[in-house]
């Protein structure tokens, strides 16, 4: 279950999914959302890495580098401690003839909703500068255009 382009990751979300088993069923599912949310935050930290690197590359100014360190720092902030509009999309649960339980949860983030979350988050943060602030504002409001633009 939950395999297919419906459930795999595109331009407005993050997606994953995951299986998790065990004799029992609470086990079973919790190993399923974990590994999913894993995969999840390792997505959205790769995507920062490339953002923040394109960024750097297109963009100069004095703040250019603070900024971009900041950036990073929260988005590795964000993804430790929650993913921001995590949303389970299906959750399926079989037990097999040897009363072992597979557990298959799929998950979602929209990525607008996520980056309007660190905008604000930013904005909270008393350690980034206000130029610094700008930088960030200016990469999250391209990166919520792109992802607001893109398809299903």
């Amino acid at each position: 279950p939950f395999s297919g382009s419906k459930y795999e990751s595109n331009q407005r979300f993050y997606r994953a999914s995951a299986k998790g088993t065990s004799k029992m069923d609470q086990i079973a599912q919790s190993q399923a959302e974990m590994k999913a949310r894993q995969s999840i935050a390792q997505q959205v930290s790769t995507a920062f890495e490339v953002v923040t690197d394109n960024y750097q590359k297109n963009m100069e100014g004095s703040y250019m580098e603070e900024a971009v360190t900041r950036f990073e720092t929260l988005a590795r902030e964000i993804t430790r401690t929650n993913l921001t509009d995590l949303r389970l999309v299906g959750n399926e649960k079989y037990l097999s003839d040897d009363g072992t339980y597979s557990v298959f949860v799929a998950f979602e983030i929209k990525k607008s909703s996520m980056y309007r979350h660190m905008k604000k988050q930013a904005k909270l943060d008393a350690n980034i500068s206000e130029q610094a602030l700008k930088e960030i504002e200016q990469l999250l409001d391209i990166q919520i255009k792109a992802a607001e633009s893109g398809e299903d």
